[in-house]
């Protein structure tokens, strides 16, 4: 099956580029230069994947971020000129999966699109794991999550993060052990991604993500599922 890209970039020699790298890589693209153009188009295409600039005319790329997180937890890569880590950071905790900073390969970005999508296609094992009494129940073959009765959205990163959470409850899994299981690859600012993508995944399973019980800081070690599996 194709997979369907949508591109938000309001240069329109980048926009090709970016079109016609993400084609030959054998994906269909959808494009456009403006910020509430993408929004509608996400809505009646529902795409597999978003490449998202941040500084679009019409809307800014963040605003269109959080509306398209409104709407499903589809991939986003974001695309922009800022480079401070602030900024990266802030554009993870608004739900992108990825971060590319302007000037980029475009070759590179077809390999973090193809590295995002193969997480999201990945085949599950099949069975449905329950922890702490039915609070927390992950449904592999459907790649759905449950907590506390309700169905939550989550996206490739944070199914990834959540996932090998899970695999040894109470173990503890550092900031780099988590980036390798998720991406497979280390990166500049790696120890801040993990903890943006933390921050968003306690908002979805966390009663309070101020004083969470799912996923647990173990101060100078990463992270640990708090809950024990269910027998």
């Amino acid at each position: 099956m194709a997979i369907t890209v949508l591109v938000v970039e309001d240069e329109r020699k980048l926009r090709e580029l970016i079109r016609s790298y993400l084609e030959r890589a054998g994906m269909t693209v959808l494009s456009t230069g403006s910020g509430a153009e993408a929004i509608t188009m996400a809505m009646q295409s529902a795409p597999d994947l978003v490449v998202l600039d941040l500084g679009l005319p019409d809307i800014p790329g963040e605003t269109v971020a959080a509306e398209l997180r409104t709407m499903s937890a589809v991939p986003i890569v974001m695309l922009t000129a800022k480079a401070a880590e602030e900024d990266r950071i802030r554009g993870l905790e608004l739900g992108a999966d990825d971060y590319v900073t302007k000037p980029f390969s475009p070759r590179e970005l077809v390999l973090r699109v193809q590295a995002i999508v193969r997480r999201g296609a990945r085949a599950p094992e099949s069975h449905v794991s329950s922890y702490g009494d039915g609070v927390l129940v992950i449904d592999e073959p459907r790649r759905t999550v449950t907590v506390r009765g309700t169905p939550v959205q989550l996206t490739p990163t944070e199914w990834g993060i959540l996932g090998a959470l899970a695999t040894v409850p109470g173990r503890v899994y550092s900031r780099f052990e988590l980036i390798n299981k998720v991406r497979g690859y280390e990166f500049e600012g790696y120890e801040r991604t993990v903890d943006s993508h933390v921050k968003n995944l306690r908002r979805k399973v966390e009663e309070d993500p101020g004083s969470p019980r799912v996923i647990m800081t173990v101060l100078g070690g990463g992270y640990r599922l708090g809950l024990a599996r269910d027998d």
